[in-house]
């Protein structure tokens, strides 16, 4: 049984929460301020974290850098704000997704389902082969070639240039999580170029170009508006 530790000081939602919750099968945990959360997430090691950005000790953004000191946890924010920083920072602090109050329980659930996906393909070989439109990419060769199911007029193989292959790694190696810009720019290019918000829209294009099977209409290489990148498995 997945344990879900659920961190907010709304107790109305805190209730739905776990009723929903224990009504898929998940075991709860909840928390109403942000030290509660650091002490429960070390004596119950949850399997998810559903984390609210306003505590009232402290700033949601401190949780997540206290649980990224010691887990990789997935976490998923439920906040009220909905300003791009507040988003961004979130998720460089460590956050794996974010999800804007109100809400429905069906986005929600299926928000944690693609976090447990993920955690679940983390478990398997670091170097994975995932698929992208009808493409095969193995990324411990380094290799792009048509799957056995693609049209005979999909290409045998495609060449992908040494930045093509950075940016894909990093999206591909977080299957379903919100990357921000910031971190994207900077595991690929470094800290110079965190500002360098074309650099990702022009290699991002060019990936679509080479993999998706419509690059005007993606649906694997995502962009999430003012808040970062997605590779959707």
């Amino acid at each position: 049984m997945m344990r879900v530790l659920v961190v907010d000081d709304e107790p109305q939602l805190m209730r739905a929460l776990r009723i929903n919750l224990t009504a898929r099968r998940y075991e709860v945990v909840v928390a109403a301020d942000g030290a509660t959360a650091l002490e429960a997430a070390a004596r119950h090691l949850p399997d998810l974290v559903i984390l609210d950005l306003g505590l009232p000790d402290m700033d949601g953004t401190e949780v997540i850098a206290g649980l990224r000191g010691w887990t990789k946890v997935p976490i998923l924010v439920l906040s009220g704000r909905v300003d791009a920083t507040d988003k961004v920072d979130a998720l460089d602090a460590g956050a794996d997704d974010y999800v804007t109050k109100p809400f429905s329980m069906e986005e929600l659930m299926a928000r944690l389902r693609a976090l447990q996906r993920r955690a679940e393909s983390d478990a398997n070989a670091d170097d994975p082969v995932v698929l992208v439109g009808h493409f095969s990419v193995d990324l411990a060769n380094k290799t792009v070639t048509r799957r056995p199911d693609a049209p005979a007029d999909v290409p045998a193989a495609v060449h992908l240039t040494k930045t093509e292959w950075a940016v894909l790694e990093v999206l591909a190696r977080n299957p379903g999580r919100l990357v921000s810009g910031k971190q994207l720019l900077q595991e690929v290019w470094g800290p110079a170029y965190e500002s360098e918000t074309n650099y990702l829209r022009f290699y991002l294009a060019r990936l679509r170009q080479k993999l998706e099977t419509e690059p005007s209409h993606p649906r694997q290489l995502l962009t999430e508006p003012g808040m970062g990148y997605r590779f959707q498995p």
